[in-house]
C-alpha cells in the first residue's frame, strides 16, 4: 500500500508540474512565420502616424553633440596613409670586361 501512494504522489506531482508550466505557454500568442498580420483600424493607423510624426519633431530637439574624443586635438585630421612596400628594382653589378688590376699588371 506505501508504493501505492508514492506512485499516486508521483503522478499527481507530475501531472500539476505539467498544467503549471503548460499555462503560461499557451497563453502566449505569437504570430507564426507566413501568418498574415492582423489588419488594423482606421484609429490605429492614424495613431501610428501620429506617433511617427512626433518622434520625427523629437529628433530634432536632441542638441547637437560635441566630441569627446580626448585625442581630438592632438590627431590630426587626415589619417596617416600605410607605408606601401614597394619592389624597387635594385640596380644590377655592372660586369667589366676588364682584368682586374692585379692580372692587368702581369
Amino acid at each position: 500500500m506505501k508504493s501505492l501512494d508514492i506512485v499516486i504522489r508521483l503522478i499527481l506531482g507530475s501531472a500539476a508540474t505539467i498544467a503549471f508550466l503548460a499555462g503560461p505557454a499557451a497563453a502566449q500568442q505569437v504570430p507564426k512565420y507566413g501568418e498574415p498580420d492582423k489588419a488594423k483600424t482606421q484609429a490605429e493607423i492614424a495613431a501610428a502616424k501620429e506617433a511617427d510624426k512626433a518622434y520625427q519633431r523629437s529628433l530634432g530637439n536632441i542638441p547637437a553633440q560635441k566630441s569627446t574624443d580626448p585625442w581630438g586635438t592632438v590627431r590630426s585630421d587626415d589619417a596617416p596613409k600605410a607605408a606601401t612596400k614597394t619592389a624597387s628594382p635594385k640596380p644590377k653589378a655592372a660586369k667589366n670586361d676588364t682584368k682586374p688590376d692585379g692580372a692587368a699588371r702581369q
